[in-house]
């Protein structure tokens, strides 16, 4: 026995360094190892239905076509586990192209491995799809794909944008056994980068290696960093799951972004500019800087009294209101193009940067100061703080302040109210432009009170076989929001049919929206409803929740490595009361629940009581947090099966007397 274990020992390390040896120099294309060929399943994840069994890219600088151009060589291996792992067989390659320049691929090679089996890709089987007027894509398929299959392909891009130095991502919405990227970049170009993600690198080298660039006509060749990053057991990175920013936040990857470059003539250019910098050209940018200088244009085309009446927080609800109903949104951000306040105005139409730069400019016209201030949508990177990288923003808001308390406004939705962001907006900070003073970072606090509050009364009407209820729902807050905007687009019929789908057990018979006890940030109910067919036999089984707010975990991954983001706190409370009917008493009630996690950022509160003839339902749901970190998903994860058992399977029983 002992023998045995020495023998796998010494075999499983002979193994190891192979591979470890293999991973340094590189695999050669079309050799599989016997572990790859024996291998099944990825053990940190058993539903992961493909698997990178390695990906390696190597970037360097080299002089194609008599110019300076950066070559990416790419190579990857992967193995089908099981048919819904197929999709992994299409290959799409991005390549962009602008002007006269244009990325060049070369030396595609695709072999699907079945068994001892290999079967060629032919090159009449590759083609190109145009995507828009910069990017196209060079597409394959592999062919004779099966269970077990390895798919391995190998290409290389010469690309000319050296600006475009992109990097490398770890992560896929497959796992990766391993990943390496490789680079040598001549001493004169000079990067800024950053690991992205919460992965680690398994290698993170750097060396200098000596005259490693040559130019013709120059004398002197050019050191370079050598690089090298690494990551192994790399989980996927699966976006099935709802409540996160942009996956941009969270994909384990190395960015560059060039800095400076050095010439060979001893010039130096810098494309890493200062927040000072980036203040000093907007003030004279032609779509932005230039036009927030129109505040004689808007004064002569408005009502005076817009700008004159009230006191300063009056006058700026009034100007938001008054940009809120003159303009349509057509859907485009348009923040660094085709901003043209004048022309939009008399459309009564445009895009973000044309609504939000007329409303800044009214609002100084009226007294107020006004900042434009650049953001980044939720569906976006969150900015770089670093140094400025504009192409990091897609949106403008304003910002005021008035009597000692900070706005920000965003007119381009008719029913958002004055000082609430759209959901849209919420992506925790963005940089206020002051062009008096220095641009500074601002952060974007969502509202506070985010609530769902439903209290219904329930009948059992035992002569005619049904059951009905009265119910008040109360929306607070983006809640109020998104039930205005649902009313708002369709006719009551429509509107009552969508509460009847989402709520399939009852019938709508009455409804009323009570607009004195509403306003831009609460929408109060008032409905009645049925339960037909209903069935009263000697014990009834009553699940009190006649509406839900989550019928279903949102959570269901095994690991999330990357955190739960809701945008705003949110508030769930129900309430109901049951009318024990005549005949009947009490048998049984739901067991009462208390859970709380992580420190009170989330709890949930469950209890029925009777008193007298009523049983008394109280539900509450709380999430105190915006963001919940990674670490603390399986906790959230836990509080929601709680909630949806909670909704789902509490049955009040009533005995027959």
């Amino acid at each position: 026995m002992i023998k045995k274990v020495i023998i796998t020992t010494l075999f499983l390390f002979y193994t190891f360094n192979i591979n470890a040896q293999k991973r340094k120099e590189g695999y050669p294309f079309g050799i599989l190892l016997n572990s790859e060929k024996e291998f099944t399943i990825f053990e940190k994840d058993t539903t992961a239905n493909a698997v990178f069994l390695y990906e390696r890219g190597d970037n360097y600088f080299d002089i194609v076509d008599n110019r300076i151009q950066v070559v990416k060589k790419y190579h990857a291996k992967i193995k089908i586990i099981n048919d819904k792992g197929f999709d992994q067989s299409n290959i799409s390659i991005p390549l962009y192209h602008h002007n006269n320049s244009t990325e060049r691929i070369k030396e595609i090679k695709a072999v699907t491995h079945n068994g001892d089996t290999k079967i060629n890709l032919i090159p009449s089987k590759i083609y190109e799809v145009d995507i828009n007027d910069r990017w196209k894509d060079k597409r394959f398929t592999f062919p004779n794909v099966k269970e077990g299959s390895i798919l391995e392909y190998s290409y290389t891009i010469v690309t000319p944008y050296i600006y475009n130095f992109n990097g490398w991502s770890f992560q896929s919405d497959i796992p990766k056994l391993y990943s390496e990227f490789n680079a040598k970049i001549p001493g004169n170009y000079v990067y800024n980068r950053s690991l992205i993600g919460s992965l680690n690198l398994s290698t993170n080298d750097a060396t200098v290696k000596k005259g490693c660039f040559h130019v013709p006509g120059y004398p002197n060749d050019a050191d370079c960093e050598v690089l090298k990053y690494a990551m192994e057991n790399i989980p996927a990175f699966k976006e099935e799951e709802e409540y996160m920013l942009a996956a941009s936040n969270y994909i384990s990857r190395i960015d560059f972004e060039l800095q400076t470059y050095l010439g060979l003539d001893g010039s130096k250019t810098h494309y890493t500019k200062s927040w000072k910098d980036v203040d000093r050209e907007f003030k004279t940018d032609k779509d932005i800087g230039r036009q927030l200088t129109k505040t004689n244009f808007f004064e002569k085309n408005v009502p005076q009294e817009l700008l004159t009446t009230g006191d300063a927080l009056t006058k700026a609800k009034n100007i938001y209101n008054f940009v809120q109903n003159h303009y349509t949104w057509n859907g485009k951000y348009g923040i660094y193009r085709d901003i043209r306040v004048k022309e939009a105005f008399d459309e009564k139409k445009g895009n973000i940067g044309e609504i939000n730069i007329s409303l800044i400019n009214l609002l100084n016209s009226a007294g107020i100061k006004t900042n434009l201030m650049l953001l980044s949508t939720r569906n976006r990177g969150l900015p770089k703080k670093a140094h400025p990288v504009m192409s990091d923003f897609n949106y403008i808001v304003a910002k005021i302040k008035i009597d000692e308390k900070d706005y920000l406004l965003d007119a381009s939705e008719k029913l958002n109210p004055f000082g609430m962001l759209p959901f849209r907006c919420l992506n925790y900070y963005g940089r206020v432009m002051d062009f008096k003073n220095d641009s500074y970072w601002y952060d974007i606090k969502p509202e506070e009170i985010n609530k769902q509050i439903i209290r219904t009364q329930v009948k059992f009407n035992l002569e005619e076989n049904k059951i009905e209820g009265i119910t008040k729902a109360l929306s607070m807050g983006y809640n109020a929001v998104s039930k205005r905007n649902l009313i708002h687009k369709n006719s009551e019929d429509e509107y009552l049919n969508i509460l009847e789908d989402k709520n399939k057990a009852i019938t709508i018979t009455s409804y009323e929206l009570n607009e004195e006890k509403s306003n831009d940030k609460k929408v109060s109910e008032k409905y009645t409803y049925e339960i037909n067919d209903a069935s009263f036999d000697k014990l009834i089984y009553f699940n009190p929740f006649v509406f839900k707010f989550f019928s279903e975990n949102p959570f269901t991954l095994e690991e999330r490595n990357y955190p739960v983001d809701f945008g705003y706190k949110k508030g769930y409370k129900y309430n109901a009361i049951v009318v024990i009917p005549e005949g009947y008493a009490l048998k049984e009630l739901p067991t009462k629940k208390s859970i709380a996690i992580a420190g009170n950022q989330g709890n949930l509160q469950f209890e029925c009581s009777k008193h007298s003839n009523n049983i008394t339902v109280n539900f509450s749901l709380s999430l105190n947090q915006t963001f919940f970190p990674a670490e603390n998903y399986s906790a959230l994860k836990e509080l929601f099966k709680h909630v949806t058992d909670v909704q789902n399977n509490s049955l009040i029983v009533l005995e027959k007397e």
